[in-house]
């Protein structure tokens, strides 16, 4: 009988045991192979959200903020920009990029983004990588609506559709069962369908979560409720916009340069000239995607200890569980040694026993990274539209492993080294 059919026999009289500290193993390892897959994905993730745009000017809080409700729409910005504002920022630099944008509709808790046509040719949702349709094209007149490649796949839509938009966060009527969908901050602009021109190709970020409609639309449908608040009933039109109409919530802008992977000298005299500018919140997008996970570090680094503290508490459950079953197992040594084995071997078989739980829960830690990563994925594309596509390092995966086998390892020093010294005579006596 060979050694490994002797540990794989010891292990399967003791099934359940072995069975609870292995998925303890595989819970541990799993976990930690999970943070650091999602921690290098949601990083790319974010870089890959801040497109092409040198510059966000807006009236949030903070220029972190200001990127988080522009450019991943997280919230809709609280403050808008006036003509004014719009028109002294477009005179001030010949600006390669100058592209409006007001969030703040939706549909079914898709954000809908209003902006310019020129939206779709001078911006990139992903540097280097400009848009793509799958189907249709570009809006051009009002009220049409263009889909991201998450929207069409969740809701079905597809060109040609009609749909109302909601005003606020709330669900739209169509598909969301009535007004179930509102809230006190929403409201469905019923008077105006939007029809679906274009489906753009997905670009793994969050501007696959968004409907793109253009500014004019976006200005009619609030131009209509301020005449239904005063109380007067009628259909509007272009003409009837005035300037307290014409709002947008953020401007992204690119500066003229040789080098589109590089930022322009002029970048940060720039900066330094807007942030002046009490009236508006100035961001780089870039930079401010960085400050924001030196920010989540700290947190990063205690999720990777509690990680390998209960990676290292599962090796202690293994110690614990071997050395438990000693004094069960103390015949089943005695008689190994009668048949010849030598007390080097038993401290091997215990040793390689230990060994064996260990990697086991280091494979089925794989898997079980796979399902965390799936879960998590989704939770965050579902719940804050953004797009992480995890990756499972193999560097990663046998680094975990190979630690998480060699602490299984040692945890079993100390039953291998009971087993050697436990003598013929005691093991054979009566237990009890």
């Amino acid at each position: 009988m060979s050694d490994l059919t002797i540990v794989l026999r010891s292990l399967r009289t003791r099934m359940f045991s072995t069975t609870v500290v292995v998925l303890l193993v595989a819970i541990s390892a799993g976990l930690l192979l999970a943070i650091l897959s999602l921690r290098t994905a949601g990083e790319r993730a974010f870089e890959r959200g801040t497109g092409n745009a040198h510059l966000l000017v807006s009236r949030d809080g903070s220029p972190l903020v200001s990127v988080l409700n522009g450019l991943f729409y997280a919230n809709p910005p609280k403050a808008p920009l006036d003509q004014a504002k719009v028109a002294e920022l477009r005179a001030a630099f010949p600006w390669a990029m100058f592209v409006p944008t007001a969030v703040g509709d939706s549909y079914r808790s898709f954000p809908v983004v209003a902006t310019v046509p020129e939206f779709f040719s001078v911006f990139q949702p992903v540097l280097g990588e400009p848009w793509r349709f799958t189907e249709g094209r570009a809006f051009e007149r009002n009220f049409e609506i263009v889909i991201g490649d998450g929207v069409a796949r969740e809701t079905g839509l597809r060109l040609g559709a009609e749909l109302v938009l909601t005003h606020g966060s709330g669900k739209s009527r169509e598909g969301a069962g009535g007004n179930d969908g509102d809230d006190g901050h929403a409201h469905v602009h019923e008077e105006y369908k939007y029809t679906v021109v274009g489906i753009l190709a997905p670009t793994g970020s969050p501007h696959d979560r968004a409907l793109f409609s253009d500014l004019e639309s976006t200005w009619i449908l609030h131009a209509f409720d301020r005449f239904e608040r005063a109380g007067t009933h009628r259909d509007v039109t272009v003409a009837d916009l005035t300037d307290e109409d014409r709002v947008v919530t953020g401007v992204l802008l690119r500066l003229p340069s040789r080098d589109p992977s590089s930022a322009p000298p002029a970048l940060v005299s720039q900066y330094d000239r807007l942030r002046r500018d009490g009236s508006v919140t100035v961001a780089i997008p870039s930079n401010e995607v960085q400050r924001l996970f030196s920010i989540v570090k700290s947190v990063d680094v205690l999720f990777l200890a509690m990680a390998a503290a209960t990676l290292v508490s599962s090796a202690v459950a293994i110690l614990l569980s071997m050395v438990n079953s000693m004094s069960e197992r103390r015949r089943q040594v005695a008689i190994l040694r009668v048949l010849g084995a030598s007390q080097a071997r038993i401290f091997w078989l215990v040793l390689t026993e230990s060994t064996v739980v260990g990697l086991v829960g280091a494979a089925t830690g794989v898997v079980i990274c796979a399902a965390v990563l799936f879960v998590a994925t989704r939770w965050l594309l579902g719940a804050h539209g953004i797009v992480i596509a995890p990756e499972l390092d193999a560097r990663s995966a046998v680094l975990v492993a190979m630690g998480t086998t060699l602490l299984a390892a040692i945890a079993g020093i100390v039953p291998s080294v009971l087993a050697y010294r436990t003598t013929v005579a005691r093991g054979l006596r009566p237990i009890g």
